[in-house]
């Protein structure tokens, strides 16, 4: 679990939000269990970090020590600052719903017979213990052929997490190419310039 450092903050609004920023913090705030909501300072660094680990649950530290969920992360329009985050605070044993991504692993042979690659599913939702989330939840497509598809059921779940989809619900598929008519046509298309010129080459020989 990683841990963030968090500081009280007194003040509210845009320009008391972006003054923070300014100096390398984030505004955020923690709330749930029946406690008080508490408006709190994070690192901008730390937390940027957390959130490329992947991280989902926190333990803060500092002026407030709790087991906390990142329960959402308000960015800039192009997606690259982060703005404010809001804390919820959870027991390491309550069952909580989260997402978590799913990752392929592995070399599909149905791609070298003709086929592509369709990944339907990238996150599921899951039911687990706060100190059980899975990282990631990694499928082996190596022995999925042309035709073939992995569900829900082929994912490896971990024991007390439970998924939040049918178990019959296609993961990913490998499925036969289509060619479409532009891409039938297109080699004909290629050959019509050299035909042209070959024209022009002949009419010029004529005329001499």
């Amino acid at each position: 679990m990683e841990s963030l450092q968090v500081e009280k903050r007194d003040g509210t609004g845009k320009k008391h939000a972006k003054r923070l920023r300014e100096t390398g913090k984030i505004p955020a705030n923690i709330y749930g269990h029946g406690e008080k909501n508490v408006n709190v300072t994070v690192a901008t660094d730390a937390m940027q970090a957390a959130v490329r680990h992947g991280a989902q649950l926190i333990k803060l530290q500092g002026a407030v020590r709790t087991s906390a969920l990142i329960r959402e992360i308000q960015w800039d329009p192009f997606g690259n600052d982060i703005l404010h985050v809001d804390f919820t605070r959870v027991s390491t044993h309550e069952r909580i719903t989260v997402t978590v991504p799913v990752e392929l692993r592995g070399d599909a042979p149905g791609t070298h017979e003709g086929g592509t690659l369709d990944h339907l599913i990238h996150q599921l939702e899951v039911e687990c213990e706060a100190g059980s989330i899975p990282e990631s939840l990694q499928l082996s497509i190596n022995d999925l052929h042309i035709g073939q598809s992995l569900t829900v059921a082929d994912l490896p779940i971990p024991e007390g997490v439970t998924a939040q989809l049918s178990s019959e619900t296609p993961v990913v598929q490998c499925m036969e190419k289509v060619v479409t008519e532009e891409e039938e046509l297109a080699p004909a298309s290629a050959d019509e310039p050299e035909i042209i010129g070959r024209q022009a080459e002949e009419e010029e020989e004529t005329n001499e």
